[in-house]
């Protein structure tokens, strides 16, 4: 259904079932794990935290390169500051589970659990580029990171790092920030509803979606125009709707 990145929080079980607990995301989204996926929480959801911005990020058992991998994470990853002398380049961090480690301090960034106050265009522009950098990723039903990422998985993601926590699936969703608009004021980092399917808008007729489609077979970037090489002829006829963002509250929008 979903999947949730290492240092995400969740609430629950909502349920139990052979083995399995409901749980309910901190965006609202619900489905079952196995309770050993999990750990306690311990006080990680109130501290501070760090998010991984790099494809993948090895958190290492001290700041040297050859030194054991306690685990790597994907982009999306939360972890929260450690402290202690660090060599130059290098970050301690801990991991939900307790362990420290170490990783390289360009491999991370500020988490925002707060949608970022900047100006409209420069945070249009921000999310887009963040769309783009999963260019190339495979499909994966589901998928949120670099090793397989779903339509709404990359729309969400997009967002995710500025701030916005979109609805998880296809569609507008009364209580998350995304509302309709017409085709015509869609802009870049707008969105694009298809029945399913979701995409990114990029401007000029042009969106970025991950797409099981054979030849794409993931992230890649279509047209509308059917006088562009990258037109895809099956999705323009089906769009239902746009969306926007804005005008963008800058409350915490979460639901734990």
């Amino acid at each position: 259904m979903d999947e949730i990145l290492m240092g995400w929080p969740v609430s629950g079980p909502l349920e139990e079932a052979e083995g399995w607990w409901k749980i309910r995301t901190h965006y609202g989204y619900t489905g079952w794990v196995q309770p050993d996926q999990l750990v306690p929480d311990r006080g990680w959801t109130e501290a501070p935290k760090l998010v991984v911005n790099a494809l993948f990020a090895d958190v290492l058992s001290g700041p040297e390169v050859e030194l054991p991998v306690l685990a790597t994470l994907p982009r999306g990853a939360l972890v929260t500051p450690g402290e202690g002398p660090c060599p130059e380049g290098w970050r301690l961090v801990n991991l939900p589970d307790g362990q420290k480690g170490y990783t390289k301090c360009s491999f991370l960034e500020e988490y925002c659990a707060y949608p970022e106050d900047l100006p409209e265009e420069e945070l249009r522009a921000r999310v887009v580029e963040r769309a783009k950098s999963y260019l190339g990723v495979q499909y994966r039903w589901g998928g949120k990171s670099p090793m397989g990422i779903d339509c709404s998985g990359l729309t969400f993601m997009s967002w995710f790092f500025s701030g916005v926590l979109l609805y998880r699936d296809a569609k507008l969703v009364p209580g998350y920030p995304a509302r309709a608009i017409p085709l015509e004021q869609c802009r870049p980092g707008d969105l694009l509803y298809f029945p399913g399917h979701i995409a990114l808008y990029l401007g000029e007729g042009r969106y970025i979606h991950s797409t099981a489609r054979a030849g794409s077979d993931g992230v890649v970037i279509n047209s509308l125009d059917p006088g562009q090489p990258n037109y895809r002829a099956d999705l323009p006829g089906k769009l239902l709707t746009a969306g926007t963002v804005f005008p963008l509250g800058l409350e915490k929008m979460t639901t734990l």
